[in-house]
C-alpha cells in the first residue's frame, strides 16, 4: 500500500472517530421534539412532571413588602371561611407534591424577590421568592457571594430553606447554617421573627419543614467574599475517595468548592471516580459573565445524549475527564461557578422525566455502601444518568435533619418514562436504595418522589412523629398542607 493511501485511510479513520460522537450528539438534538407538556388552566405540577393536580386558585403574591402581608392575611381568612388548604410554591423543584395540595390555594412566591446587602456585616436580606441566580447577580456587583447554596441557581431561596438544601461548598453544613433569621407569616396571620435565639423551636422546624408552618417572607443570610478560584481535579478508584478527599480537600484550607463524580457507564461501572475542586487564588475575580448560550446548549446535549445510551454515557465520561485535563488550573470567579442554571441538563422529551434521589452516608460506611448499591443499580431497568458526591457537615440547626454527623451525599439522577410500568420500577428501585442506606447507617433526602412508606420513613427519621405533633401545635387547623404531609403524617 502506498504511503499516500495509508495517510488517506488514517485520515478517514480519524474523521469517522470524530464524527461518531458528533453524530451521536446531533441525533439527540434531532430526536428532541421540543414539545413541552402544557399545564392546563386551573392545574399545577412540579419538576417531576408526575404531579399534575387540580387546584382551586393559584395566587401570585405581590412584590411589595407592605402589600404582601395584607394580601396573605386576607387569603388566610378566605381559606378558613371556605375550608380550603394552602400550599406554598417557589420554582417547584421538589418532586413529590411538596408545593401542591388538591383543590387548595397555591401561593406563588416568586414575585417577592427584593434584596438588600449589608456589606459591612456580610448580611443579605432577601425576599423568599427570589431565585439564587438573582441573588448571585445582585451580590456580584458588591463583590460578595452566597455562602451555601445548591448546585443550580434556578431554585428559590424560600424553597431551598424549606427543603434545607445543601451545596458543594467545602466541608459545609446545609443551607440552614447560613440562615441568620427569617420572618414567618403563621397560620393565625401574625408575623413572627425566627432565629436561634428568638422562637428557636419554630426556627428549627421551618428550615427543612416543607412549608407546613407558615409563609417565609424575609430571610437574612450570611454572605462571603466573591473569590477567584482555580480548578483542579483528581482521578481515582472510588474505594480511595474518602482518604484522598481528606488529603486534597479537608486538609487544604484553600479549597472553596468541591464535588465528586462516579463513572456510570456499564463498562467499569462505579469503578472510576473524580474529585473536582476549586482552590482560592490571589487573583482578583472577574465580574460575572453572561454565559454563552451556544456553549450551554452543547453541554446540555452532551448530557442528554447519555440518556438510555451506553455509548453516550462512555462518551460523556471521556469528554468530561478530557475537558478536566484541558481546563486544569483554569481560573473562574466563585459567582460564575455558582450561577449554573438547571437548563444546562434540561430534558426536552415530553414522554420522560428526570428524577433525583439522594442518600447521605457516614464516612466509615462509604465503601460498603458503594458495594451494596452496585448490583441494585445494574439490575434496575431505570436509566441512571449521573451520580455526584458531595460532603455535608453535621447539621445542628434543623428538626428533620438528614446530616446527623459528617456525611457524604450521593446524588442520583435518573431518567424515567412517564408510564405506570416505569413508575412502579422506580418505586422498587427507590426502596432498595433506601434499604442500602439504612444498612449503612445513612439517611435519604425528603424532597423527592413519595415512594417510601411512613413506617420506613420513620426508621430513617425517628423524630418524624414529634415533627408532625409540633405541626399541629403551630397550625392546629392544618391550614398549610401539601402532598408530602398527607403521605407521611
Amino acid at each position: 500500500m502506498k504511503k499516500k493511501q495509508i495517510w488517506f485511510l488514517i485520515s478517514l479513520i480519524v474523521l469517522i472517530l470524530i464524527d461518531i460522537p458528533i453524530g451521536h450528539v446531533l441525533r439527540t438534538k434531532w430526536n428532541e421534539t421540543g414539545n413541552k407538556s402544557e399545564i392546563p388552566k386551573g392545574y399545577t405540577n412540579d419538576a417531576s412532571q408526575l404531579n399534575l393536580t387540580k387546584v382551586d386558585t393559584i395566587i401570585k403574591v405581590p412584590s411589595s413588602k407592605t402589600d404582601i402581608v395584607k394580601q396573605l392575611q386576607e387569603i388566610l381568612k378566605y381559606a378558613r371561611e371556605k375550608n380550603l388548604k394552602i400550599s406554598i410554591a417557589g420554582a417547584q423543584h421538589s418532586m413529590g407534591g411538596h408545593t401542591i395540595y388538591p383543590d387548595g390555594i397555591l401561593l406563588n412566591m416568586l414575585p417577592y424577590n427584593h434584596m438588600e446587602l449589608d456589606k459591612a456585616n456580610n448580611i443579605l436580606t432577601i425576599g423568599s421568592g427570589a431565585l439564587w441566580q438573582d441573588a448571585i447577580e445582585y451580590l456580584d456587583k458588591g463583590g460578595k457571594s452566597i455562602s451555601v447554596m445548591q448546585a443550580f441557581s434556578s431554585f428559590s431561596v424560600g424553597g431551598s430553606i424549606s427543603v434545607n438544601g445543601h451545596g458543594w461548598q467545602s466541608d459545609s453544613p446545609p443551607i440552614s447554617s447560613s440562615v441568620l433569621s427569617f420572618t414567618l407569616l403563621n397560620a393565625e396571620g401574625q408575623i413572627v421573627n425566627c432565629s436561634r435565639t428568638e422562637n428557636p423551636e419554630l426556627f428549627k422546624l421551618v428550615m427543612g419543614g416543607y412549608g407546613l408552618f407558615g409563609v417565609i417572607l424575609e430571610v437574612k443570610l450570611k454572605v462571603v467574599d466573591n473569590k477567584a478560584l482555580k480548578f483542579k481535579y483528581f482521578r481515582l478508584s472510588p474505594e480511595k475517595y474518602v482518604s484522598y478527599y481528606k488529603k486534597l480537600v479537608s486538609d487544604n484550607p484553600k479549597v472553596n468548592l468541591v464535588f465528586g463524580r462516579l463513572k456510570i457507564a456499564n463498562q467499569e461501572f462505579l469503578e472510576e471516580a473524580t474529585i473536582n475542586f476549586f482552590e482560592e487564588t490571589d487573583q482578583k475575580p472577574l465580574s460575572l459573565q453572561k454565559q454563552n448560550q451556544k456553549n450551554q446548549e452543547i453541554k446540555r446535549l452532551v448530557f442528554r445524549s447519555s440518556v438510555r445510551s451506553e455509548y453516550g454515557k462512555r462518551l460523556r465520561w471521556d469528554l468530561e475527564t478530557g475537558m478536566n485535563k484541558v481546563t486544569q488550573h483554569a481560573v473562574f470567579s466563585r459567582n460564575e461557578l455558582l450561577n449554573d442554571h438547571v437548563s444546562l441538563i434540561e430534558n426536552k422529551d415530553p414522554n420522560a422525566t428526570d428524577l433525583l434521589q439522594e442518600y447521605f452516608i457516614p464516612e466509615k460506611d462509604f465503601n460498603q455502601y458503594l458495594k451494596d448499591i452496585k448490583p441494585i443499580l445494574l439490575q434496575s431497568k431505570i436509566d441512571l444518568l449521573n451520580i455526584t458526591i458531595r460532603a455535608v457537615n453535621k447539621d445542628e440547626d434543623t428538626f428533620l435533619n438528614y446530616a446527623r454527623e459528617d456525611v457524604f451525599g450521593f446524588v442520583f439522577l435518573f431518567n424515567q418514562k412517564k408510564t405506570e410500568k416505569e413508575e412502579n420500577e422506580m418505586k422498587v428501585l427507590t426502596n432498595l436504595l433506601v434499604d442500602a442506606a439504612i444498612k449503612n447507617n445513612g439517611t435519604f433526602y425528603l424532597p423527592y418522589r413519595l415512594h417510601i412508606d411512613k413506617e420506613k420513613m420513620r426508621k430513617v427519621y425517628p423524630q418524624a412523629d414529634r415533627f408532625f405533633e409540633l405541626k399541629k401545635k403551630y397550625d392546629s387547623k392544618e391550614l398549610f398542607r401539601n402532598q408530602f404531609y398527607e403521605h407521611y403524617k
